[in-house]
């Protein structure tokens, strides 16, 4: 794979995950911001492309895993593996770090003040993608897999009450920047999941948990962006031209 200028953030992660490395080192956003171009990239975060392209072109001799290769996925193949994987990480994690997260407030809010704003912003955080998470699992993904099926069996295209698929995927797009700025803020609020000296275990659990959620977040939104969504556009367009 060659690396050109004028390629987005997202469509190089999409054809090689390690590349993710590269862009998170630099703090360049791949799954919310990964409609960016990498010129424009490089220009607003200050980084001279040829620095950049020897490093992306180095994590491009690391070989993959083959399930990493997300892009050849079929797209109702793929939301469900997000919802297996992903969707069911935050289900299990979230409620936790919520509950962590109110414990290390109660005991070191006093020392450390910042806590009070940590733990608002992630009761936010877990509400926000519980909704988001339904919505997606009963409209959208649902009709990803009639999509899918409607291609494979030769049928028409399936019905449903909004004009065309792009509809729920930009307000799916629009939450996922949300949540993506809210990430931003814990990021930001706690100097990159950085704990205190004086932090007990559990205020270390938060923040190693917090920097877990991040990681795990930011690729879950990255191949619904730049994957499935792109996949979904082309699918309904095929089948639109075929009807």
């Amino acid at each position: 794979m060659k690396i050109y200028l004028d390629m987005t953030v997202g469509e190089v992660v999409a054809h090689h995950y390690r590349t993710a490395d590269v862009f998170n080192r630099h703090g360049i956003d791949f799954c919310c911001g990964g409609k960016k171009t990498l010129e424009r990239a490089c220009t607003e975060y200050n980084i001279a492309w040829k620095s950049l392209s020897e490093e992306l072109e180095e994590a491009l001799l690391v070989p993959e895993m083959p399930s990493q290769h997300a892009e050849n996925w079929e797209a109702d193949f793929l939301a469900e593996f997000i919802v297996r994987t992903h969707h069911h990480y935050l289900r299990k994690h979230l409620p936790l770090l919520c509950e962590y997260a109110t414990i290390i407030t109660r005991k070191h809010g006093e020392r450390h003040p910042e806590l009070r704003i940590l733990e608002k912003q992630v009761k936010l955080l877990a509400e926000d993608l519980h909704e988001h998470m339904n919505k997606e699992e009963q409209i959208l993904f649902p009709h990803i897999r009639a999509l899918c099926e409607a291609y494979r069996h030769n049928r028409q295209l399936p019905g449903h009450n909004f004009a065309t698929v792009q509809e729920p995927i930009s307000m799916m797009e629009h939450e996922h920047d949300y949540a993506g700025s809210l990430l931003d803020n814990l990021r930001n609020l706690t100097g990159g999941f950085t704990f205190p000296d004086d932090a007990c275990t559990t205020y270390r659990l938060v923040f190693n948990r917090l920097k877990e959620l991040d990681d795990d977040l930011r690729w879950h939104v990255h191949l619904e962006n730049n994957i499935l969504f792109p996949k979904t556009l082309a699918l309904e367009k095929l089948l639109s031209n075929r009807n």
